[in-house]
C-alpha cells in the first residue's frame, strides 16, 4: 500500500506542475491537467522515493517537478505490471498503461531540472473510476481486478 503524497496539475504540457491537494478525476484525468485526453496516458504516477534519488544528486526539485499528476510514497511504481489496478481514496480506480517513456526531444523539466527521471521510473494510467484523489489519500494495488498480464492500451491516432 501506499500514499497520495502530492495532486498535480498544469495547464500546459512539458512544464512544471503545481500541488493543488485535491482534484477531481474525470473520465479524462485530472480536471484542468493539460495531460487529460482521450488516450493511454490520462494520468501520470512517480513516486517520491525517486525524486529523492534526483535530490541526493544535488537537484532542487519536488514533487509535480517532473510533470507528474500524482507523487507517492511507498509504493514500487515502476515494477507494477501494465494492466495493473490501483485503487486512489474511496472512489478513484486506475489502469496501468505504460511504465516509463520515450523521450525524444529534452523538454522544459529536463532543462529546469537538468534531469527527468519520469522516462525511467515512472509510470501512466487510465481513469476506469472517477471520483476525487486528494493528498493522504491510501493507494492499493487491487489485486482481484488486476489482469494477470495486462496489455497496453493503444490509441493510434493519440500517440503523443
Amino acid at each position: 500500500m501506499g500514499t497520495v503524497v502530492s495532486v498535480n496539475i498544469s495547464r500546459h504540457k512539458g512544464e512544471r506542475k503545481k500541488n493543488v491537494g485535491t482534484c477531481r478525476v474525470t473520465r479524462l484525468g485530472l480536471e484542468g491537467d493539460g495531460h487529460s485526453g482521450e488516450w493511454h496516458r490520462q494520468i501520470s504516477l512517480l513516486a517520491q522515493e525517486s525524486i529523492r534519488k534526483m535530490v541526493d544528486l544535488g537537484l532542487d526539485v519536488g514533487p509535480g517537478d517532473f510533470a507528474e499528476n500524482i507523487t507517492t510514497q511507498g509504493l514500487d511504481l515502476i515494477s507494477l505490471p501494465v494492466g495493473t489496478k490501483l485503487q486512489l481514496g474511496e472512489e478513484v480506480l486506475l489502469e496501468v498503461t505504460q511504465r516509463g517513456k520515450v523521450c525524444h526531444d529534452r523538454c522544459a523539466i529536463f532543462y529546469q531540472a537538468g534531469d527527468c527521471v519520469m522516462p525511467r521510473e515512472g509510470i501512466f494510467a487510465r481513469v476506469l473510476a472517477e471520483g476525487e484523489v486528494k493528498v493522504g489519500d491510501k493507494i492499493v494495488v487491487d489485486r482481484e481486478r488486476t489482469l494477470k498480464h495486462g496489455k497496453e492500451i493503444r490509441y493510434s491516432h493519440h500517440q503523443r
